[in-house]
């Protein structure tokens, strides 16, 4: 088979298209073929050598969508549609990144959907994220109001969904005005162009502050996106789009506004329910812009797709069709 090996951190040029054997799945095992494969910053971060519990060389990759190959548990047939993701993936075993891969059958997902592959493989992380963020993270209640901090990631782009399909009211940031009118196509109520301090802004338009803040771009930002929350607000860190993720000189009574509470996501496969899966990819299918696709790569484009997610360019999902 095809895959994509690191050897070790490095530039996109350290990712390396080579010839693997197929691997042979134990029982508890599934062996995958891949149809499609997202791109994530966690795979950035382990390019660039900030990933923890990585070893090389490593075929990367935190989740594939595909079809079962083989499964010696029996635990899914030959030819089931699914979906994996985390668990190890990339990191402590091989990922996603090739034309096969061999999983943990505890984190496989089957699915039945008509989407063309290359929106299937958009789903799996981006809605786990969005949705861990939304239901553990924040306990988003319809009615509410959500402020998405890196609103045309994909992360934050399938929150707006997750959260429009909810009830709530949405406000998202862009850096850029020109991707303005993408987040108003999914359902954003209010566009924020971000220099970095948008609280002010956002309470003019919500006076006392939202109720709830969902932060994908790190701890440049977080101090900020505190500020946007009215008293018992709450703010979930998710992301790290800046890829910095430590506060520094953190003194919480300074840092946190009063009666603002702070809290994190960072799940597995087991924290998306296979029923919301399900409605998600239903909906699609009536509606295919709600899964926010931005580009479409060939494996052999691994190192031109890795430039564009690390320069912040993509407005949605970036996908890999081996």
């Amino acid at each position: 088979m095809r895959a994509v090996v690191l050897d070790g951190p490095g530039s996109a040029d350290a990712l390396v298209v080579r010839r693997l054997p197929i691997p042979d799945p134990a029982p508890g095992w599934v062996l995958i073929r891949v149809r499609a494969f997202g791109l994530n910053r966690s795979e950035l971060h382990t390019r660039l050598g900030l990933a923890e519990g990585v070893t090389f060389p490593r075929v990367p990759g935190i989740e594939a969508t595909g079809e079962v190959v083989a499964c010696p548990g029996g635990e899914f047939a030959a030819g089931q549609r699914v979906m994996t993701m985390m668990g190890g993936m990339g990191r402590t075993f091989d990922g996603g990144y090739a034309e096969y891969t061999c999983v943990p059958a505890g984190q496989v997902t089957a699915f039945r959907s008509d989407l063309p592959w290359e929106l299937l493989g958009a789903v799996p992380e981006m809605l786990q994220t969005a949705y861990g963020s939304l239901t553990t993270g924040l306990d988003a209640q319809p009615g509410q109001t959500l402020f998405v901090r890196g609103g045309t990631s994909s992360v934050g782009m399938a929150a707006a969904v997750l959260a429009k399909r909810q009830g709530l009211t949405v406000i998202s940031t862009t850096r850029s005005p020109a991707k303005a009118d993408r987040l108003r196509e999914i359902g954003v109520d209010h566009v924020l162009v971000d220099d970095g301090a948008v609280a002010p802004r956002l309470r003019e338009i919500l006076p006392a502050g939202a109720d709830l803040a969902l932060e994908l771009v790190g701890a440049p930002t977080l101090s900020d996106t505190l500020r946007t929350l009215k008293v018992h607000g709450v703010a979930c860190f998710t992301g790290m789009l800046s890829n910095s993720w430590i506060v520094e000189n953190f003194y919480p009574n300074a840092y946190l506004p009063s009666g603002v509470r702070l809290t994190s996501y960072s799940g597995g496969s087991a924290d998306l329910p296979a029923e919301v899966l399900r409605d998600y990819l239903a909906a699609a299918e009536l509606d295919r812009r709600l899964i926010p696709l931005d580009r479409v790569f060939a494996l052999d484009q691994i190192a031109e797709a890795h430039e564009y997610m690390e320069q912040n360019r993509a407005t949605g999902k970036l996908v890999v069709v081996p």
